[in-house]
Formats: structure tokens, sequence, C-alpha cells
């Protein structure tokens, strides 16, 4: 007869791996499932983390996966989620081994995946010096001449946002026609952000680290590093096979009070259910979930008569 897990958590994200601690300190028995590609993996270093600010992402996945293993009730597998079936009581987990994990709660934490403009050697720079976030990376190219790639409403905000850690902005439409709306026209004008129509040949530099900006015309706008503002789009599928409702604005699963999705059982968090995507703010959902997950199965137990001491090991 298979195990039936208190939760399967469905990404090893900072989000996932939070609530995996938090439901390991209340005894919980918990798989997380980790397919190993988390958003930041191309960055150097992530910020804005009080105590870890600057440390790789691969640094802090160590870190955390380190910390998991004295709680025995916590299991962190390198596993591919294809599927996950709902069933009376609890969910089924379909390994791409073909593995099933069973648990009566499943939280969501796979994130999302950036588009990444359409210009040639665009993912060389990715991460190192062409960035999506001015909080996470503004800092450090403070003062220096940067570019923002893209026509859109949100490029243009993203462009007038980067004033405040450097005056020498240009804003690069790649040819396409501006959509932006007219007072952020009037603003880009007022504040002084180059506009540039031209289309984009290239990236050009060395090692991740960006120089210019070449056209097809054959010109280069130099510049030492690059902002754009990505569409997006879930990494995993499985919250819409579940049934669960997106915010139609984003495309983030939608969520209620304590991170549940309209689903029964079924939570998310992280970068996957919110708009502010930040390792700290992904942190923090995943505890919030771990909170909520934990007295969902506190009140299950006690209305059928089951609650009971659980404890492992020490006493």
């Amino acid at each position: 007869m298979s195990v039936i897990l208190d939760t399967i958590i469905v990404g090893g994200s900072p989000a996932g791996l939070s609530a995996a601690l938090v439901l390991g300190r209340c005894l919980r028995n918990v798989v997380v499932c980790d397919a190993g590609h988390p958003r930041n993996e191309p960055a150097r270093i992530f910020n804005g983390y009080l105590s870890r600010d600057g440390s790789s992402p691969r640094e802090f996945l160590d870190v955390s996966r380190d910390q998991l293993r004295r709680y025995e009730t916590v299991q962190v597998r390198q596993a591919f989620v294809t599927d996950v079936r709902r069933g009376a009581d609890q969910f089924a987990a379909v390994l791409e081994s073909g593995e099933r994990l069973f648990a009566r709660t499943l939280l969501i934490a796979t994130g999302v995946v950036d588009e990444l403009p359409e210009i040639e050697n665009f993912p060389q720079f990715y991460g190192k010096s062409a960035h999506s976030c001015p909080y996470c990376d503004g800092w450090e190219v403070r003062g220096q001449p940067l570019a923002v790639i893209g026509e859109t409403q949100g490029a243009a905000d993203l462009a007038i946002e980067l004033l405040l850690w450097s005056t020498n902005i240009a804003l690069c439409t790649n040819a396409v026609a501006a959509s932006y709306n007219e007072k952020a026209a009037r603003t880009l004008q007022r504040v002084g952000v180059k506009i540039v129509t031209k289309r984009i040949a290239r990236l050009e530099g060395k090692d991740g680290e960006l120089e210019g900006v070449r056209f097809t015309d054959d010109t280069i706008l130099f510049r030492k590093a690059l902002f754009f503002s990505p569409g997006q789009f879930q990494r995993s599928s499985l919250a819409e096979k579940l049934g669960c409702d997106f915010c139609p604005e984003d495309g983030c699963i939608q969520c209620g009070e304590g991170t549940a999705t309209c689903v029964p059982g079924v939570y998310a968090a992280g970068n996957c259910s919110t708009g502010v995507q930040l390792v700290i703010a992904a942190v923090a959902e995943g505890m919030q979930a771990a909170f909520a997950i934990n007295n969902a199965l506190l009140e299950a137990d006690a209305a059928s008569g089951a609650l009971r001491h659980a404890a492992v090991g020490k006493t």
C-alpha cells in the first residue's frame, strides 16, 4: 500500500523549500519534487535579501537543501512531475519515471519562464548584464549608460524607473511601433530618455559583459547593461490541469487567503502566483503556504478524530 504524504511540493524553488522547512518543523511528511532549473539559474547573484544580499542562486539552493536534511519527514528529490490527478481525498503526482506519489495536499511552486527578446546572442548576456528587474540589479550598474529593450508600456515605465539609477537611459524599440501611451511618451521626452527605433542586429561584449547594442545599419549604441520587461508564462501546466483560476492581467495562479487556490487542497506560492518576483518574497510566500497547509490538515484531522502526536526521533 502506498504511503499517503501530508504534502507534495512541486518545485524546489525558494518558495517550495521554505514551505518544506516549516512543514518539516511541524512533523509533516513532505516530498519536494525539483526539476532542477530555477528561473534565476542564469544569474550570477541575487540581491535584496537581508543576510544573503549578493549570494549566488546555486549557493542559496545548496544551503537551503542542506538545512532541510535534519528533518526526517522531508525529502527533496530530483524529479519532474508530469501530471497530478485529484481524487476524493488525495492527490496522485505522476513522475517522469512513472512513479506515483500520493498526498493529502499539494503545493505548486513551479515559477514562471521569461520570454527573452528574439535578438542574436541575447541568452549569452541574460542574467549577467541583461536583466529584467532594476530592484535586483540596478544598484550594480548605477551611474552607467543603460539600455531598455522594448516598445510596450512596460518597457517605457521601466526606462523611466531606471532614472533612479542612471541619467543615461536609451529605450530601443527594435523597429517595432511603440505601444506605450501618450503620457509615457511625454514623460520620456521630458526626462531625457533617448528613443532609438532602429532594428537590433545583436548584442556585443565579452564573457556576458555588455559593451553595446549593434543595429542592422552597423551603428552601435555603447551601453554597460540593458533591461527588458519580459512576457512570462507558467513553467508548469499542472495548475491549469487541476482547474485553478488565473489572474487575467498577468497569468499568475489566483490565490485567496493563505495562498489557497480555488481547488480544495491545492496551494500556490512564489513567482507562479505573485507579481512581486523577489527571492525574499517567494520565501515569505512559501512560509505562508506552509502555515495554511498545516492548519488545513489540523482541521481535517480534528474533524475526523485522527489528530495525533506524530513526533519522530527525539521527544
